[in-house]
């Protein structure tokens, strides 16, 4: 066709480096570290819903109502509303969508004009820039910025902090909508209260909306908290919440996912939502509903999946850096998500020549180099960065640590001979 194919909304995302870094873990004999999902199997009463969900009732393979099925929005209702602080109706504050990522593009499509601001906090997950533009407004960035440990010691993801004067500085007429994201992906870091203070009142006193992605929300380490920046005062009014069945019982490819908010809001999402997927898959949502009705019976006790996922993967972690660390990368400790970030810095300065195409940041090339040579795959952290602040942070790569034992022993093989090889 002489006219141009594509919508002008796509034009500079149809880009994806992932795409590179999933075609080179086939390519080589690699321990896949990189992409984030479990390994293992979902816990046997999520197994169990799902197979009942698909052999029982023959309805569940029809249509059920667009924006929720009954007995999950029902339940997601009430234990979230706890959670918030909020009596949730299940037809007006609910909306299930195909994963958190339909989420996001519901959320964005919803409520983004042409010419409005987002701010995006990064690192962020690498949708919400592109998510931004095909809604047709203008990414707004402002780092985390670390702060040294003391020599000798590891970094904690949450020494990572923001700048109070530098976010402030990034609200305008023309700011719609903050995204955070918390515990954030890549970093591990949990924002505390006083962040999430600082957030709320910026957003309170510029009138904007907040998209709160919280789909590693039960994945918090060491005693740390995870708080929604809904149930702050004054944040209910303006803020969407979004979860993932998928994280939440290790199951991503079932992708079922949900947003929370004031009906206000949410009306607009259920526009977006009946004019394009306009319903999820019906066994899927009768599956989390069952899960998360066994949650809230458990919830809190020993028996909890909620609390027994994360002590699982914190010694998952700690496994981890211990591992890593043989080698002379520097992991930064997390206190929550499914990964954590290692600092590459000295590999740089020793081998600051690696082969790569021009201008390509360094942890790209390094993350290349190690699943050809090391058989090891780990995600660039550049590309949780907007293109200006690449070059400042390609001295990090981000591992998933949410794996099944024999993975971990797999990723300890690599690197003790990787290991020998650095001190024969």
């Amino acid at each position: 066709m002489a006219k141009q194919l594509q919508a002008r909304r796509l034009n500079g995302i149809d880009h994806n480096p992932w795409v590179e870094f999933v075609r080179l873990s086939k390519e080589y004999d690699v321990v896949n570290l990189g992409q984030g999902f479990p390994d293992f199997s979902p816990p046997d009463f999520a197994v169990q819903a799902f197979q009942q969900a698909t052999s029982g009732d023959f309805m569940l393979n029809q249509y059920t109502m667009a924006f929720g099925y009954p007995p999950l929005t029902k339940i997601l209702a009430s234990f979230f509303g706890k959670l918030l602080g909020q009596e949730l109706d299940p037809l007006k504050n609910v909306l299930v969508t195909v994963g958190a990522y339909g989420a996001l593009f519901t959320a964005f499509q919803a409520l983004v004009d042409e010419g409005d601001e987002v701010i995006i906090i990064e690192p962020a997950f690498d949708c919400y820039e592109p998510m931004t533009l095909m809604a047709g407004g203008r990414p707004v960035f402002v780092s985390l910025r670390p702060c040294p440990a003391p020599k000798g010691q590891l970094e904690y993801s949450n020494d990572w902090q923001l700048d109070p004067t530098e976010l402030a500085s990034k609200f305008t007429p023309r700011t719609k909508a903050l995204v955070l994201n918390t515990p954030n992906n890549p970093l591990g870091k949990v924002f505390s209260k006083m962040e999430l203070e600082l957030v709320a009142d910026l957003c309170q006193q510029h009138d904007v909306l907040c998209i709160s992605d919280e789909v590693y929300q039960w994945l918090v380490y060491d005693g740390h908290q995870h708080i929604s920046i809904a149930s702050l005062p004054g944040m209910w009014e303006r803020t969407l919440t979004i979860g993932s069945a998928g994280k939440s019982f290790s199951a991503t490819g079932w992708k079922v996912g949900w947003v929370m908010g004031p009906d206000n809001i949410m009306k607009h999402l259920r526009t977006v939502h009946q004019n394009s997927v306009f319903h999820c898959p019906t066994q899927g949502q009768a599956a989390v509903a069952q899960c998360f009705e066994r949650e809230q019976q458990h919830f809190g006790q020993p028996s909890s999946y909620f609390l027994q996922l994360p002590k699982a993967m914190q010694l998952n972690r700690d496994h981890m850096i211990r591992s890593l660390q043989s080698v002379g990368l520097k992991p930064l400790i997390p206190q929550g998500s499914y990964f954590l970030i290692a600092d590459i810095s000295d590999f740089k300065r020793k081998m600051p020549d690696l082969p790569g195409v021009e201008d390509e940041p360094y942890d790209r090339c390094f993350a290349k180099w190690m699943i050809k040579n090391k058989g090891l795959v780990a995600i660039p952290v550049s590309i949780f960065f907007s293109q200006p602040h690449q070059k400042d942070f390609d001295h990090y790569i981000r591992f998933c640590f949410v794996k099944d034992e024999a993975t971990l022993q797999a990723m300890d093989e690599r690197l003790q001979k990787w290991k020998r090889e650095l001190h024969p």
